[in-house]
């Protein structure tokens, strides 16, 4: 009865309103984005006869495994790869916001993140309905189905990584990086029936079990994950004034129990500040720096996730590092052999690239 006399209603007004509009606003860029791509390729298809030619470098950011690449090269030379130079500042800021205020960026900006968000409200009405509860998978399958996206991270950064700088440049200057963007565009545009299957399949289990694809298979949320746990910003929960609500964990879309513990330290947590809007005791769960303690306000994560992801992206622009410098001439040489362009697919491919640069270098001697 005591603790009930306690609660006192956060009348701070909830994040989410805001968070959405956030989300919102970064979907209709990437189908601007989109819209303008697919310009671009019909450009491509009429060999120039369309009349529009601008490729928009925003793109780019589909392409998270050439820009780890591009982000090795830079480590190696020195140097930002001109093939695909948004990519690689735009997987910077994407990094950059996780390591300032956690896994951000999936629960604020990620389209992917936003689609599966989406469909789990949809599956949380339909759990309701029917079954009344959330459906969880046991408790140790989780952790193996977990460990599917690291195992994806580790297969992609041993692949990148494992590359000399000869073969990672011989890599970003080839045809096949040249042109993803455009196979990445026919991937989808011409789907196969096996994709389309696989696709329905992870849409109907994200119904079943939520985000399902981010906590399961996205190797991205698995690096991001990992940065995360470097953030000096991380949702505390004070254990005096706490009633013990688990309203908290209820509507942690990660399933994080954030009512037992006093500070949320998890790969899976998005900073999306669900459980702290809940919370009907002021100053019980709230978004702190590890060290001094001082809490941050939720308003500022809003600003400071969008502020340092422009901040990032508009220092590539600024310094000329966000368009590439390949003509409009080469990308329609290099579309007219679109479906002969292809990529290493095994370790063995990276090795042979590697022997073949060693070789090249030895010849040049």
């Amino acid at each position: 009865m005591e603790k009930k006399e306690k609660i006192i209603k956060n009348l701070e007004k909830p994040i989410q309103k805001i968070r959405f509009i956030v989300q919102l606003l970064f979907a209709l860029l990437c189908i601007w984005i989109g819209i303008e791509f697919s310009q671009f390729v019909l450009f491509l298809e009429t060999a120039g006869a369309a009349d529009f030619s601008y490729r928009p470098p925003g793109v780019e950011g589909f392409l998270p495994i050439s820009a780890l690449m591009s982000v090795y090269y830079f480590i190696l030379s020195g140097n930002i790869h001109p093939i695909h130079p948004a990519g690689f500042f735009i997987f910077l800021a994407i990094v950059g916001v996780s390591l300032a205020f956690g896994k951000s960026f999936c629960s604020w900006m990620c389209p992917i993140g936003t689609l599966s968000e989406f469909v789990g409200e949809f599956g949380e009405k339909i759990h309701k309905k029917f079954f009344k509860r959330r459906i969880k998978i046991w408790k140790y399958l989780d952790y193996v189905l977990r460990s599917l996206k690291y195992l994806l991270l580790f297969f992609f950064a041993f692949s990148i990584f494992s590359m000399t700088s000869l073969a990672l440049e011989y890599f970003l200057d080839g045809a096949y990086n040249i042109m993803a963007d455009v196979k990445m565009w026919y991937f989808f545009a011409n789907i196969s029936q096996f994709s389309l299957i696989v696709i329905g399949v992870l849409f109907l289990l994200s119904i079943i079990y939520r985000n399902f694809w981010c906590r399961y298979l996205c190797p991205y949320g698995a690096l991001l994950g990992i940065t995360s746990l470097l953030s000096p910003a991380k949702i505390k929960r004070n254990p005096v004034s706490c009633i013990d609500c688990a309203l908290c964990a209820k509507a942690c879309p990660s399933f994080i129990k954030v009512d037992k513990v006093l500070t949320v330290r998890s790969d899976e947590c998005t900073t999306c500040l669900n459980c702290v809007d809940v919370c009907p005791v002021k100053d019980t769960l709230e978004l702190k720096l590890i060290g001094n303690e001082k809490k941050i306000n939720k308003k500022t994560v809003a600003f400071g996730v969008v502020l340092l992801f422009v901040a990032i992206t508009g220092f590539g622009m600024i310094t000329g590092n966000w368009h590439n410098k390949i003509p409009k001439e080469i990308y329609i040489e290099l579309y007219k052999n679109i479906n002969s362009i292809g990529h290493p697919r095994s370790i063995s491919d990276i090795n042979k690239l590697n022997k073949e640069s060693e070789k090249g270098v030895e010849n040049g001697r």
